[in-house]
């Protein structure tokens, strides 16, 4: 390729570079939008920043683009008007509208970047779901809406559905069980045998307690149930619970109790939270309470 063809084609590069990542920086917000996924949202967010450093790479070798430096002998005085009109039309004339294709296509790109930004800036206004330090510390249990509990299959759940020794893992009702944070398992003992903590000896249902499903250690899943000893054991680390005293862990790593929530039951019967979980669920971190 020629230099002059070199020269014609690169802004023709800039504008397709700028308007690749143009169009990736709005698949970005679509992938955020529908919830594709962290690979989808890495590919389009880097592949647009990535196609607008190579477009302003191109363009940056049109700016610094120099030929050799030489000397040309010429006569004193004004050039020939031929000369004139010739460096006039490449000064002027040629440059201009290229130039103005070429902010244009940038600014789209930029515009888009902005935009897509905006979808991640969202989560940090309080929603349903609450601002990312709530869904740290609350579940969807502290929305009137999501107050019953449910089977996976979204079916409504009466303490009488449970036997004395039967474990049921529950969800919010209207609401996503694919979201870990709501999965609370109900266990039904002898309600003779409970010794809930001071303050929560209404919490209970006709035997029926309701604890977070996630361990307080890592976020495992506990769901392995001993009847005899009333115990829930983390099948990771090995971290045991007593269902009877609020589930403190009385061996294993876990640092907390697992959260427990407060139950009660609608006109109809059946089981409703009273609020949410008595403390964070899931593993440990920094901003736990005391």
């Amino acid at each position: 390729m020629s230099p002059v063809q070199k020269k014609e084609s690169a802004p023709k590069s800039v504008v397709v570079c700028f308007g690749i990542g143009a169009l990736l920086f709005a698949g970005f917000a679509v992938a955020y939008a529908l919830d594709l996924g962290t690979p989808v949202l890495g590919a389009t967010i880097g592949g647009g920043l990535a196609f607008i450093a190579l477009g302003l790479a191109i363009w940056s070798q049109l700016i610094d683009d120099k030929e050799p430096e030489y000397v040309e002998e010429r006569n004193v005085g004004p050039s020939p008007e031929e000369e004139f009109d010739t460096f006039h039309e490449a000064l002027v004339t040629e440059p201009v509208p290229r130039a103005r294709v070429l902010w244009g296509m940038f600014g789209l790109s930029m515009t888009a970047l902005g935009g897509a930004a905006l979808f991640p800036l969202r989560s940090f206004y309080p929603s349903e779901g609450g601002n990312p330090d709530d869904l740290l510390t609350h579940t969807a249990f502290a929305h009137p809406r999501h107050r019953h509990l449910v089977t996976e299959e979204g079916v409504l759940i009466k303490p009488d559905d449970l036997e004395i020794g039967e474990v049921l893992t529950a969800f919010p009702s209207n609401y996503d069980t694919r979201v870990a944070e709501g999965a609370t398992l109900l266990i039904r003992v002898d309600p003779s045998d409970l010794q809930l903590p001071a303050g929560r000896e209404t919490w209970a249902v006709d035997g029926v307690v309701a604890y977070s499903k996630l361990c307080t250690h890592a976020g495992c899943p506990v769901g392995l149930y001993a009847q005899e000893s009333n115990q829930l054991l983390c099948p990771c680390h090995h971290s045991i619970f007593d269902v009877l005293r609020g589930a403190p862990c009385i061996e294993g790593p876990a640092p907390h109790p697992l959260p427990q929530l407060p139950l009660g039951t609608d006109p109809d019967g059946y089981l409703v939270a009273r609020g949410d979980f008595s403390g964070p669920v899931g593993a440990s971190w920094w901003g736990y309470p005391a």
